[in-house]
C-alpha cells in the first residue's frame, strides 16, 4: 500500500512539475521573401509618385516619427518637417528624383528593413538659378506596420560629388 501512494504521489509531482513549464513559443511565420518583394514593389511605386510630384502620396511613405537626412540640408524630424521639405522640392519646376535599390533587406523578426541604392536629381541651383543634376547614395530603414504594411523611419542620401550643370535640351 505504501508502494502505491509513493508511486501516486511522485505521478502526481511529476505531472505538477510537467504542467509549470510554459509552452514554446509560437513559430513566427517567414515572410523575409514576401516582405523583399513588398518593399521592391513600394519603392517602384514610390518612384512613380515622385514624378507626379504629388507631396502627399510622397509624404505618405514615410512613418510620423521618420527622419530624413537630404544632402546639403539639415534633418528633417517627423511627417511635418518633411512634409515641408518636399513642399520645397517639388515646387523647384526643374526637379526630379529617381532611385533605384540594389540591396533590399528584412531583419529576421521580419518588423525592420532596409534598401541602399543609386538615386539620379535633378534640380535648380539656388545661387546660380541653373538647373544641375546629381547623383549620390541612399540607405532607407522601414519599420513594419501592425498593419503589415512598411513605413520610412530613416532616409538618408548622399551626393556623389558636386551637382554638374544639366545638359540643355535639344530643341525640335
Amino acid at each position: 500500500m505504501k508502494a502505491i501512494a509513493t508511486l501516486c504521489s511522485t505521478a502526481l509531482f511529476g505531472l505538477v512539475l510537467a504542467g509549470c513549464n510554459p509552452p514554446p513559443p509560437p513559430a513566427v511565420p517567414d515572410t523575409h521573401d514576401a516582405d523583399v518583394r513588398a518593399i521592391t514593389e513600394l519603392e517602384k511605386q514610390w518612384n512613380d509618385d515622385y514624378v507626379t510630384k504629388n507631396v502627399d502620396k510622397i509624404a505618405a511613405y514615410y512613418a510620423g516619427d521618420a527622419v530624413l537626412m537630404g544632402p546639403n540640408s539639415p534633418a528633417a524630424k517627423g511627417k511635418d518637417a518633411i512634409v515641408s521639405e518636399l513642399k520645397q522640392l517639388v515646387a523647384d519646376p526643374a526637379f526630379s528624383l529617381k532611385f533605384q535599390s540594389a540591396t533590399v533587406d528584412v531583419s529576421k523578426s521580419g518588423d525592420l528593413a532596409y534598401t541602399q541604392g543609386d538615386f539620379q536629381t535633378s534640380m535648380t541651383n539656388p545661387k546660380t538659378h541653373k538647373v544641375v543634376d546629381a547623383q549620390g547614395s541612399y540607405v532607407t530603414v522601414y519599420r513594419k506596420q501592425p498593419d503589415g504594411s512598411w513605413k520610412v523611419v530613416s532616409d538618408i542620401a548622399t551626393m556623389s560629388g558636386e551637382p554638374t550643370p544639366a545638359p540643355k535640351a535639344k530643341k525640335k
